[in-house]
């Protein structure tokens, strides 16, 4: 009897936290940070009040939202996040399904653009529910556009997934593949809202856009943009975030000017800062005449005053979250649902993603690769699938070759007696099990190439 009492008590007890919780998050969430508003002091408070995705300049979303939260919070249906087919044909069949078309459907085309290594694919990922997105901490992970689909009640939202933006030097210092160099823009060209994705934990590339990220939303400056600060989590101050927000904005959101103050930064950190920002721009300047002519249609006084701009004034909108956090995701996910407006659907609701079973396989034994091999050693490799057959058991097998240019990139790749072909068979196995829902039998071998 005394148990029970206990269990009752301390039952109640967690759903009156959980509610004085979900009142104080919702009351800080109405406080969030508004262009033109002083920025660092409230009812007696001081300094930043940091939340997920806490700079929002529209205050019709921020009611539309807390809406949608409280709907979410009294509702009891969930929609499972849809998965692939570990059948190519099936997988296409579907693809060319008529969307199950709802009455007021809406719909979306969300480009997500930045530098390599950002956190694009992680945040893609997030969003959709599943992992159908290679994700390395190593850059060009991502090698070509990739198309996810996340459909919620009556509205899809298809998320374009973009290798990071780089220039024509790079690739072909890197060797790299054209895609790289191409998709990102095609990607904008087609979308209803672009995301800039800027990693806040790079301490050396968080005070200035990419030049070719500034190019492209300058050739596309009619599409409405926003700005992402990704790894919040990761910066130790998190008062730098106003600071860093009127940097890459140049200190204007939605068409209003941001009051910020000013953070006094160590002469050494400035030093460092300008020498980074000066070796950026002098690469960039040492990129041959032309080189961005079949994509950029800018002219060559626009290119130069893009050199020394620092941000974009024209974002509609800023959030500030952690790609890896469910709720920061799901708040950006809200905002996506009430951007999204009336229109057809362009899938059926039981697609993923636009990607064959193989191209995922393919892409995630890569990012094993690139995650426990050395630098140099994954972007020298191909990969050919030799075997795909379902077991008896309702199981799939699926066997992959590896080729390599030298003997001892084999030795790498094998590791002692076997241990690191195992490993990474392994834990490419576990993520498409969770993509196929079905278990997954992949083996690996390694070949030199002739």
């Amino acid at each position: 009897m005394a148990l029970r009492v206990c269990a009752r008590l301390l039952r109640e007890s967690a759903l009156i936290s959980s509610r004085a919780a979900r009142s104080a998050r919702q009351e800080s969430t109405s406080w969030f940070l508004t262009a033109g508003n002083p920025a660092c002091s409230r009812g007696g408070r001081s300094g930043l009040n940091f939340t997920p995705a806490c700079f929002i300049t529209s205050e019709a979303f921020l009611n539309t939202l807390l809406k949608g939260k409280e709907g979410e919070a009294s509702s009891s249906l969930y929609r499972e996040p849809a998965s692939v087919p570990p059948d190519s044909g099936e997988q296409l069949s579907l693809l060319l399904k008529n969307p199950d078309q709802p009455e007021n459907s809406k719909v979306l085309k969300v480009s997500i653009i930045g530098s390599p290594n950002a956190g694009k694919s992680t945040l893609s990922n997030q969003l959709l529910g599943k992992k159908v997105f290679a994700v390395s901490k190593k850059v060009h992970t991502t090698r070509t556009r990739a198309l996810g689909v996340l459909t919620e009640d009556d509205t899809q939202i298809i998320l374009l997934d973009t290798p990071g933006l780089t220039s024509l030097s790079k690739v072909k210092r890197h060797h790299l593949e054209k895609s790289l160099l191409v998709d990102p823009w095609n990607t904008v060209a087609e979308a209803d809202l672009v995301v800039v994705l800027v990693d806040v934990a790079d301490r050396w590339a968080r005070h200035r856009l990419d030049f070719e990220v500034l190019k492209c939303l300058t050739q596309h400056a009619n599409i409405p943009a926003i700005l992402v600060l990704n790894k919040v989590d990761m910066l130790k101050t998190k008062d730098r975030l106003l600071d860093i927000t009127a940097e890459l904005t140049c200190g204007i959101v939605n068409g209003r000017k941001m009051r910020v103050r000013p953070v006094i930064k160590p002469p050494r950190a400035e030093k460092r800062l300008q020498r980074h920002s000066e070796s950026s721009l002098e690469e960039e300047n040492s990129e041959p005449e032309g080189s961005s002519d079949s994509i950029s249609l800018l002219s060559k006084e626009q290119l130069k005053a893009l050199k020394g701009q620092q941000g974009w004034p024209h974002f509609k909108d800023v959030f500030m979250l952690s790609s890896v956090d469910r709720e920061d995701v799901d708040t950006l996910k809200s905002y996506f649902k009430a951007a999204a407006k009336p229109g057809s659907w362009q899938y059926h609701s039981e697609v993923l993603t636009d990607q064959s079973p193989e191209v995922i396989c393919t892409n995630i034994v890569r990012e094993k690769l690139l995650e426990n091999l050395p630098q140099e050693v994954p972007y020298s490799m191909t990969q050919s699938i030799e075997l795909w057959q379902d077991g008896e058991e309702g199981d799939l097998n699926i066997s992959m070759k590896l080729h390599v240019k030298k003997e001892s990139q084999m030795k790498m790749v094998i590791g002692t007696a076997g241990q690191m072909v195992a490993r990474m068979a392994r834990e490419a196995s576990e993520d498409l099990s969770r993509v196929f829902l079905r278990e997954v039998k992949l083996k690996l071998s390694v070949k030199v190439k002739k």
